[in-house]
């Protein structure tokens, strides 16, 4: 029972959702003039984890074969067979009809949509039809995956303002380099997989241009919230400094890339985005 439970759990990705949940409360926080209350926040984030859950069970699912080619995912359920397909769908319909429940009836109907449309786009959009067929599938898909700041502040405000599309432009711009950084450290793993990921289809050098190029979008992105009054020099300062550091490590992956900088570059992007995100909301509430 236990080791089925296990699986199961993986299958929603617990760190990728954990993230996705972390920057929804984020947008719930920041569209409030004060608290939102536990209430809002707790059903908010049990809603779109369980939407997240359950699209990326959906995800795991329709890749199997794929991920039983590939070293890091290969252990998948899906991948190893010890779930079935029907196992996995009756997973996912549960957790999605539980998500939808809940923020459609102590949430809003607007939450509702917005986190539905983006888990299907996610799963079914980007899944079946951008990743198998273009290099660019990261981009053209990092929407769905920027919006949880937006959901949050929906959940809130009822409404997805300027301000909450400026905090989905910073994930769209922060997820090619750090994708883009794990797939040239894992590139023969996507070779293997016969997905077409930049490193393997257009080669190192111009996926580490890419990081570079992508990494000076970010860090102007980064500066919009300040230009627009939404926040503070609390939050300018410390996005700069953020922004140093991650510039510095898009330089090393374009210009001396190794394995070892790579896996670096990664494991920095996922750090940068949570304490960048920290400081905007800091500032919120130094701000009131």
């Amino acid at each position: 029972m236990a080791r089925y439970c296990s699986q199961y759990w993986a299958l929603t990705k617990p760190r990728v959702t954990m993230l996705t949940v972390f920057c929804a409360v984020i947008g719930s926080l920041l569209a409030s003039d004060g608290f939102p209350g536990w209430g809002v926040l707790l059903s908010s984030g049990a809603g779109i984890w369980l939407l997240a859950g359950a699209a990326f069970a959906v995800n795991c699912l329709l890749e199997a074969r794929i991920d039983a080619r590939m070293a890091r995912t290969a252990r998948r359920a899906t991948a190893s067979g010890s779930l079935s397909a029907l196992q996995t769908v009756i997973f996912s319909l549960v957790l999605g009809a539980a998500g939808a429940a809940l923020l459609y009836t102590r949430v809003n109907p607007l939450t509702m949509w917005l986190t539905l449309a983006t888990f299907a786009g996610y799963a079914f959009i980007y899944t079946l039809l951008l990743k198998p067929n273009t290099p660019q599938n990261i981009v053209i898909g990092g929407f769905a995956g920027a919006m949880p700041p937006a959901l949050g502040w929906a959940a809130v405000a009822n409404a997805v303002p300027m301000e909450a599309w400026l905090l989905v432009l910073i994930i769209f711009l922060w997820t090619p380099p750090h994708f883009w950084a794990l797939a040239m450290y894992r590139r023969d793993d996507y070779a293997r997989s016969g997905l077409p990921m930049l490193p393997v289809t257009h080669g190192m050098a111009h996926t580490g241009l890419q990081v570079w190029r992508y990494s000076l979008a970010l860090a102007a992105g980064t500066a919009l919230p300040w230009v627009v009054g939404m926040s503070g020099v609390v939050y300018l300062v410390a996005a700069c400094a953020l922004n140093a550091v991650f510039l510095r490590y898009g330089w090393l992956v374009h210009k001396r890339y190794s394995d070892q900088i790579a896996r670096k570059s990664f494991a920095w992007s996922i750090m940068y985005l949570a304490l960048l995100f920290a400081a905007l909301l800091l500032d919120h509430f130094i701000g009131l």
